[in-house]
C-alpha cells in the first residue's frame, strides 16, 4: 500500500460483495484498501468517521444534456456539474446535442472539451453524434476517445441533429461496428408518431397519445435487427414502454449485442399524476402509466434493463410553456436522481446494492470506465457520495444547483440526503458547500 493520505470509515459501505462495516483507505487518489471496520488508521491518514451514513461508490451518469457552449443559457459545465455533486454523480458523459456546435466532428470535440475544461467540479466524457451526413468522421470521432455515438431514429427536437433513417441508420451502425464502437440510440419510429394523434394545449392525455408505445416498439425492433445482421453493440436509451421488454429480453437471449437503459422520471412519476399544463413533465418519451411503470421496476430487478440514467435536459423556464405540444421536451433530475431512484427502491424491496449496480458499476460498464469508476474497490478511483439514506426532505426547487430551477419534483418528499461527494479522495461538494473545480475530462481509454 502507498502512503494512506485518508479513511472513509461508516457502518455501511456499499461494496460489489455487499454492504458492510468498513474503513476504506485511500492513497494518491485512488482505493488502496478495504479495511475491517475497527482496522488501525495508518500513521498520517485522516479520519473521517461517516457514522451510519451510507458510502456508496460516486455514481456515474451517462446520459446527460449540459448544451454548452452555445446553449449555456439552458445549462452549461459549471451549473451542470455542481448539481450532479450536489447529488452524489462523480462523473457524467455529455450527450452531443443542444450544444452549438454539437459534437459531430474532431473539431466540435475539442471546442466542447476547451469549454469545459475550467468548469467541470466532477469527472466529464462525451459522447460523439451520427448524423446522415458524418459517416467519414465516425471513426476520427473514436480515435479523439468519445465513448460512443448517439443517434435519433425520430426528429430530435433540433434543426442540427437530424435523425437517421433506416439507411442510414444502417450506413453509420456498419462503420461503428467496423471499429468496436457503441451506438446509442433514442428509439421511437418517425411513422407512428406522425400517425398518431396531435392536439395543442395543455392537456397530458393529449401529449401522451402522441408518443404512443407502439413508436418505441418498431424502433427497437429495427435497431435490434440491424444489430443482429451486423453484430453491433448498441444501446436503448431512456426507454420508457414497458412493451418493449420481451423485445430486448428475447434479442438478449439470443446474444444480440443490446443493452437498455431508464430514466428516474419514468420509475417515480406516473401520467395520472401529471396536472394539465404542467410541462416541467414533458420529455420524450413521455412519462407513461404506473402499471407501465411497474413493469420497468421488474425489467431492472431481473436485468432486461441494465442502468438508470437522467437524461438531464434542461431549458429555459419560458419554454416550458402550458401547452405539452410545442414546450421544451426534458426534465432536469441531476441533483435529485439518487433520492428520487432510492425513495421508490426502497418501498419496493430494493437496497442501495441494487441502486449502486443500476447507478454506477452498470453504467461505468457500459462506457467501458469499469477499471476506474462505479465500485468501492482497490484500485478505483477514490470517487463516494456519502449519503443519509433514511432522512427525508422536501424538495425546494431555489435548493437546487442547475442553472434553471424548473423540476417536476418541486414539493415531492423524497428519501436520501446526500452528505458530502468525494472525487478522487477529495471533497468537492458538502452541506452545499462546493471547491473549486477539480474534474478531469475523461476519454474512451481512461
Amino acid at each position: 500500500m502507498s502512503e494512506a493520505e485518508l479513511v472513509l470509515r461508516s457502518t455501511r459501505v456499499i461494496t460489489p460483495e455487499g454492504t458492510r462495516a468498513a474503513s476504506v483507505v485511500v492513497a494518491g487518489g485512488t482505493i488502496a484498501a478495504v479495511l475491517p471496520y475497527d482496522a488501525q488508521v495508518p500513521a498520517g491518514a485522516r479520519l473521517e468517521d461517516l457514522g451510519d451514513d451510507a458510502l456508496l461508490p460516486g455514481l456515474v451518469d451517462t446520459h446527460v444534456h449540459v448544451n454548452d457552449p452555445g446553449r449555456t443559457e439552458w445549462e452549461g459545465f459549471w451549473t451542470a456539474t455542481r448539481a450532479a455533486a450536489a447529488g452524489g454523480i462523480t462523473t457524467l458523459v455529455d450527450m452531443p446535442l443542444n450544444s452549438l456546435p454539437p459534437t459531430t466532428t474532431v473539431e466540435h470535440l475539442r471546442v466542447k472539451r476547451e469549454v469545459a475544461a475550467a468548469k467541470a467540479h466532477i469527472d466529464v466524457g462525451f459522447w460523439g453524434g451520427a448524423l446522415p451526413d458524418n459517416v467519414e468522421e465516425l471513426r476520427a470521432l473514436h480515435d479523439a476517445g468519445v465513448f460512443g455515438f448517439k443517434a435519433f431514429l425520430s426528429p430530435s427536437g433540433v434543426e442540427e441533429f437530424p435523425h437517421l433513417d433506416q439507411e442510414r441508420l444502417a450506413r453509420s451502425l456498419a462503420e461503428i461496428a467496423g471499429f468496436g464502437g457503441l451506438l446509442v440510440v433514442h428509439a421511437e419510429d418517425p411513422d407512428h408518431l406522425a400517425a398518431a394523434p396531435r392536439h395543442s394545449g395543455p392537456k397530458y392525455a393529449d401529449f401522451l397519445a402522441s408518443r404512443p408505445r407502439a413508436a418505441e416498439g418498431r424502433a427497437i425492433a429495427h435497431l435490434i435487427a440491424q444489430a443482429r445482421r451486423l453484430d453491433a453493440r448498441v444501446h436503448i436509451l431512456h426507454l420508457s414502454s414497458s412493451d418493449a421488454l420481451p423485445l430486448i429480453a428475447a434479442a438478449r437471449a439470443e446474444g444480440v449485442r443490446v443493452s437498455a437503459e431508464t430514466c428516474p422520471h419514468y420509475l417515480t412519476l406516473t401520467a395520472e399524476e401529471v396536472p394539465d399544463g404542467a410541462s416541467e413533465f414533458k420529455c420524450c418519451p413521455p412519462i407513461r402509466e404506473a402499471a407501465n411503470q411497474d413493469l420497468l421496476w421488474g425489467a431492472l430487478a431481473d436485468g432486461t434493463v441494465d442502468c438508470v440514467v437522467t437524461d438531464h435536459s434542461p431549458s429555459t423556464a419560458d419554454l416550458k410553456t402550458d401547452d405539452f405540444a410545442t414546450a421544451w421536451g426534458g426534465i432536469s433530475g441531476l441533483q435529485l436522481s439518487l433520492s428520487a431512484v432510492w425513495t421508490q427502491a426502497r418501498r419496493r424491496g430494493h437496497g442501495l446494492e441494487d441502486v449502486v449496480r443500476w447507478m454506477s458499476a452498470n453504467t461505468a460498464r457500459l462506457v467501458g470506465l469499469q477499471a476506474r469508476k462505479g465500485a468501492i474497490e482497490v484500485g478505483r478511483d477514490a470517487d463516494f457520495a456519502v449519503l443519509a439514506p433514511d432522512e427525508a426532505f422536501t424538495v425546494d426547487p431555489a435548493a437546487l444547483q442547475h442553472r434553471n430551477r424548473v423540476t417536476a419534483y418541486a414539493g415531492k418528499t423524497l428519501y436520501g440526503v446526500v452528505r458530502s461527494t468525494w472525487l478522487r479522495g477529495e471533497r468537492v461538494t458538502a452541506d452545499g458547500d462546493f471547491t473549486e473545480p477539480k474534474g478531469r475530462l475523461l476519454g474512451r481509454d481512461d
